[in-house]
């Protein structure tokens, strides 16, 4: 008992990392949970008396059961990959929990894990664990079945997909005026206003899940996705302002009850991309009690 005792408290230590890993990894919460709970028993039952670097060991352990789960995910996917949106964290405008710090620390916005979602398994798992974790490489290629040239290719080649990754480069409260500018303009029905705050190449992907596919789309262009915003309006939903993964963003509601997450990304002071989630299923998921709202 005492051991297992010294190992859940060692385990804990490396929670926050293994669970940072796991999401960027994954883009779920839910799976980013199992993926550390299943590392927790693995070490529970695991001889570690030789294992000199637990949390490499645990990072490495995580990474796997990670890539497997990429893996399975892609073998069986039901949803267009170019709608489907990673699961966003949500935070009061006052400030990002403690625990979710981690979580999007380097900027880890929803655009950046939708780029992620592009890449192949081991491209996913080479750039995050190499950039983000500063793994090394020769501790990345077995856990791919890769040489460490090979390894260090992957991560080179996701890299390049990632630089087209619109990221914001203005502070939070220069990035909210333009957003509660957008509101404004939405909710006068101001098109004109709207198309001032829109990039003209603005991206708006929707995601309704897989139980309302035919909600589920991509917009592009700062006409379209101005007209949207004014049909949107006109529907009279209240909403809550937020922070998405550390961004501007909004709960929308219906009779009180959550019906979509947006998250804004801002760039060259102009909006460039929209991402909505009106997954019914993963909204519940998420905990929104920090703004007052029931999930």
């Amino acid at each position: 008992m005492q051991e297992q005792d010294w190992l859940a408290e060692r385990f804990e230590q490396y929670r926050p990392r293994l669970r940072a890993v796991s999401y960027r990894m994954l883009g779920s919460l839910s799976e980013a949970d199992d993926a550390v709970q299943e590392a927790w028993l693995r070490l529970s039952g695991a001889d570690t008396s030789e294992v000199d670097d637990l949390g490499a060991w645990l990072t490495t352990v995580v990474a796997r059961i990670c890539l497997n789960a990429l893996r399975s995910r892609a073998s069986r996917r039901e949803e267009p990959i170019d709608t489907h949106l990673p699961d966003p964290i949500v935070s009061a405008v006052g400030g990002v929990d403690p625990e979710d710090e981690v979580l999007i620390a380097d900027s880890v916005g929803l655009a950046l894990l939708i780029v992620l979602d592009t890449l192949a398994p081991a491209e996913r798992l080479a750039v995050v664990l190499h950039d983000v974790f500063d793994v090394p490489f020769e501790q990345i290629a077995p856990i791919i079945d890769r040489s460490e040239p090979a390894t260090r290719q992957l991560a080179s080649r996701a890299r390049r997909r990632l630089r087209a990754t619109p990221t914001p480069d203005t502070s939070v409260a220069e990035q909210w005026e333009l957003v509660e500018a957008f509101l404004a303009a939405a909710r006068d029905g101001d098109f004109e206003a709207l198309l001032r705050v829109l990039d003209p190449d603005v991206v708006l992907r929707a995601d309704a899940g897989a139980g309302a596919p035919g909600l589920s789309r991509i917009e592009r262009g700062a006409r379209v996705v101005a007209s949207g915003a004014v049909t949107f309006n006109k529907l009279g939903y209240a909403y809550r302002l937020a922070l998405v993964n550390g961004a501007p963003g909004v709960v929308t509601l219906v009779e009180g009850e959550p019906f979509a997450v947006l998250g804004f990304t801002v760039a060259r002071g102009k909006i460039v991309e929209m991402n909505i989630l009106s997954d019914a299923t993963r909204l519940r998921r998420l905990d929104l009690s920090l703004l007052g709202v029931s999930s």
